[in-house]
Formats: C-alpha cells, sequence, structure tokens
C-alpha cells in the first residue's frame, strides 16, 4: 500500500474524515472538506487517482480495499470522525460504513445510486447503524421538481423543509423591479418576500434598503412558496407551472424525476437511444410516461416529438456537451421553453454561466453540498445545530439555517440592538411552523430556525453572526 502524507496544521474544529472512493465525488469532497479545515484521509484501489489527489490537496492518500479491515485500521478508522463511501458500487460503500461502525463507532455516509433500493433507504440506515444515504441522482431530480415549480426560476434551494424556499432569478430588461429601491420593494409595493442576494456583473452584493435594482440584475429572494408565487405573479412573471416535458436521455435521474413530475400532473416523454433500456423504463414508469427510442440528438427527432411547443426541455445525457448544446438548440427552437441542463464537471461553471442556459444542476456538487452540510453541523453541538447550508454564486455566499436550541446572549434581543458582522443578512424566522422577516424589533427565540446570508465563510454556529 502506498502512503502520502501531507502535515499542515488543522484547526481545533476539525473533523477526522475518511473517504473511500477517489472519483469526481471523492475528488469534490476532498477538495470542500479540507478547503474548511477537516484532516481528510482518501482511500480506493487506484494508485493514481490516490496520488493525484494527495497532491492536490491537503489530504493523506492510501492505496487499498476500502471495505478491507486492515485498510480501514492504516487509514486511522478507530480514531475517525466519519467514513464516507462513494466508490461505483452500492454493496461497497454500505459494507465500508456497517465495517467502520464495527471498528470504529464512527459516524458514517454511504453513496447508493441503484434505483432498487430507494424504496429501502431508510430501512437500510436504520438497520446498518448508518449515519445517512445519499442517492445523487435522486437528490438532482428532487432539485429539478423544484425548479419546475418556479418556470422563471435559474435555481430554487429549499430550508426548514420546504417551508421557505431561496430562489434566484434573473430581472427582465421591462420590469417593474428596474430602478426600484429596496425600500420601496419591502415598502410601498407590498412584495412579501426579502431580497437577500444580488448578483451584477461579476459582483456578488448583500444589499441594504438603499440598494437600486437593475435589469439583467440576478436576484436571489427568500420567502414561503405561496408569498413566491405571488411575488412573481405580482411583477407579471408568470407563475404558471410547466405542465409538459421531455426529458433527454433514460439514465437513473430521469427515473426519478419522471416519477416526481407525474406525481405533479405534468406530461412527461423520455428520449433514449438504448431500445433495452426503453423497455425498462416502460416497465418501471407509470404508463402515462411516453418512452420514445431514438437519438435525443437528432433534430429531426426532436421536432418531430414536439421541442417547439412543450413546456420543458431536461437534457439529461451522461454528456456534459451533449447536453449544453441541446439546450442552445431548445431555446432557439423554443424561446419560451423552460429548459434546466445538468452537467456533471464544475471545472468550468464560469464559462458555462455565460452560456445562459437558464437553469444548471450539478449532481455531484449536490451530492457534496449535502455531506458538507452534515460535517458542518457535526463541529458545533452546542447553543444551536446547522440543518441546512447552501453555497451560492460559485461558493462567494453562504446561506444557512440554524435551528437554535437553547437560550444565549444573542437570544430575546431586538435584533437592531445585536452588533452583528458586515455583509450579513438575518433573512428569515420559522417559528412554530411559520416563517417571517424580521424587523429590528424582533428577536431571536429557543426554538425557532433562522436563515442567515453571508458572504462569510465557515460558520459552525449561529454564534459566530456577532461581531
Amino acid at each position: 500500500m502506498a502512503i502520502f502524507h501531507k502535515l499542515i496544521p488543522k484547526s481545533e474544529k476539525s473533523l477526522r474524515i475518511i473517504i473511500v472512493g477517489a472519483g469526481k465525488i471523492g475528488a469534490t469532497l476532498a477538495d470542500k472538506l479540507t478547503a474548511e479545515g477537516n484532516n481528510v484521509t482518501i482511500v480506493d484501489k487506484n494508485a493514481d487517482r490516490v496520488n493525484r489527489l494527495s497532491t492536490m490537496y491537503d489530504v493523506m492518500g492510501i492505496t487499498g480495499n476500502g471495505s478491507s479491515y486492515g485498510t480501514l485500521i492504516e487509514a486511522g478508522i478507530e480514531n475517525a470522525d466519519l467514513i464516507i463511501a462513494v466508490t461505483d458500487s452500492d454493496e461497497l460503500n454500505l459494507l465500508c460504513c456497517t465495517l467502520a461502525k464495527k471498528v470504529g463507532n464512527c459516524a458514517s455516509i454511504a453513496r447508493v445510486r441503484n434505483p432498487d433500493y430507494t424504496d429501502e433507504l431508510s430501512y437500510l440506515r436504520d438497520k446498518l447503524g448508518i449515519t445517512m444515504i445519499l442517492n445523487p441522482e435522486l437528490e438532482a431530480a428532487k432539485e429539478i421538481n423544484r425548479i419546475m415549480h418556479f418556470p422563471y426560476a435559474l435555481s430554487v434551494n429549499a430550508f426548514a423543509r420546504g417551508s421557505v424556499d431561496m430562489i434566484r432569478f434573473k430581472i427582465p430588461a421591462a420590469s417593474c423591479l428596474n430602478g426600484m429601491q429596496l425600500t420601496d420593494f419591502q415598502g410601498g409595493d407590498g412584495f412579501d418576500v426579502l431580497v437577500c442576494v444580488v448578483e451584477r456583473g461579476n459582483e456578488v452584493i448583500i444589499p441594504n434598503g438603499q440598494f437600486r435594482l437593475m435589469s439583467g440584475d440576478v436576484v436571489s429572494i427568500i420567502a414561503p412558496p405561496r408569498n413566491a408565487y405571488k411575488f412573481f405573479r405580482k411583477i407579471k412573471m408568470s407563475s404558471r407551472r410547466v405542465s409538459s416535458a421531455i426529458i433527454i436521455g433514460g439514465g437513473k435521474t430521469s427515473y426519478h424525476l419522471a416519477k416526481y413530475l407525474c406525481g405533479s400532473g405534468i406530461s412527461v416523454k423520455i428520449i433514449e437511444m438504448s431500445l433495452s433500456r426503453c423497455q425498462e423504463l416502460s416497465e418501471l414508469l407509470p404508463p402515462n410516461v411516453v418512452i420514445v427510442n431514438g437519438d435525443g440528438t437528432d433534430e429531426s427527432l426532436l421536432l418531430q416529438e414536439g421541442i417547439e411547443q412543450i413546456g420543458a426541455v431536461i437534457p439529461l445525457t451522461g454528456i456534459d456537451e451533449e447536453n449544453i448544446l441541446l439546450s442552445l438548440y431548445a431555446l432557439r427552437a423554443n424561446p419560451d421553453v423552460k429548459v434546466i441542463t445538468k452537467i456533471n464537471h464544475i471545472n468550468f461553471s464560469g464559462v458555462v454561466n455565460a452560456l445562459e442556459l437558464g437553469s444548471i444542476v450539478y449532481p455531484r456538487y449536490v451530492t457534496a453540498e449535502t455531506i458538507r452540510t452534515y460535517v458542518r453541523a457535526k463541529k458545533n453541538s452546542i447553543g444551536s445545530n446547522i440543518e441546512t447550508i447552501y453555497r451560492l454564486f460559485d461558493d462567494r455566499v453562504e446561506a444557512i439555517e440554524f435551528k437554535i436550541e437553547s437560550d444565549a446572549e444573542y437570544t430575546n434581543v431586538p435584533l437592531r440592538d445585536l452588533s452583528l458582522k458586515n455583509n450579513l443578512l438575518i433573512a428569515s424566522v420559522i417559528r412554530g411552523g411559520k416563517s417571517f422577516i424580521p424587523s429590528g424589533t424582533d428577536c431571536i427565540k429557543r426554538g425557532d430556525s433562522v436563515i442567515i446570508v453571508t458572504t462569510h465563510s465557515g460558520f459552525d454556529n449561529i454564534r459566530d453572526i456577532l461581531a
């Protein structure tokens, strides 16, 4: 076994984490978790992968079988805080986590992708003692389904189990929001939503009341879904949901998404090249899902299947370039279509964003963010707990949901009397199942969930908002 060491000091809050699997997700996790000061060891059978990641990031690398007792001992499982198994084998991931639980009694996260396990994930988690089981394709399908509820949304992030959404959209040239000052936005016009982030060119701004919106701004608002629907109607950006969709590619994400969309009353058509996969999908999915055996990149086929009239086009092939070209073609063929593009590689996100493809979903980014949320929450267990984290605008903004579990110096004090860090906004408070936009006279109370938006990074406790 080859071992590569990098001895760099860690923070006092760092966790000892073992990642089994040095593929795309493993590499993304190594990057993100070491950047937050954690002590990471990567394990994989492929020595080249291990060598590459241990050279690129501040990690220790071990070449070996992650389900082997000897390999796990060498990786430090007896003193580890968390093991994350993200190999290509679901069964190997489950075995790694089960063995780690027995040997090291650490927390464990397993990636399980086979749809056959979808209905059994809770059972497997409970019976095997695994902390979390993640399915990247299922999580990506959930995100796409949320976006479909708001045709103009570039992205939709859910907080408080879906009771509050952060919705990102671009202000059109003719919008009534063009030139509006945020004091008017919250005042005379009576929009019951909060503008929490604005992206203008290369600048990301957490605005104050004097900020003026402009056409072309990419704006993130936060509100309960019902308020968001009213807001989009009021500014004449239709909130009417899409009624029909073409999914190009019949992979795992397409399977999960088709089930979600059918359940929402959306007419679904899947175009898939493989005849055997078409037959499989026709057996697995409801009978009202139309399965078309053909090449989804064939222009004549797309026209024949109604791309010029369809409500949404969602390219979910395994090739990023195909998905991008299909999205661009769909927008040219049907300017009013809702396009959601799946991209696996995040290295060129700046170039991709410049193409204005509409909504973009990165499945491995979704998975990595879920794991980062858990890791950040595990670092802190006093006073408050992190429920949800989203890293936005190329990691320049964090939106964090904290659950307030006890009284502290920041509770029961009017917000205007708290000394808060700059570039930070208390965007929403959820109390008794109801959310509201807090004013300076409101207080944070025990039992609340509080959503913070900030350009600072690394918050583990709501106490970190204080200057």
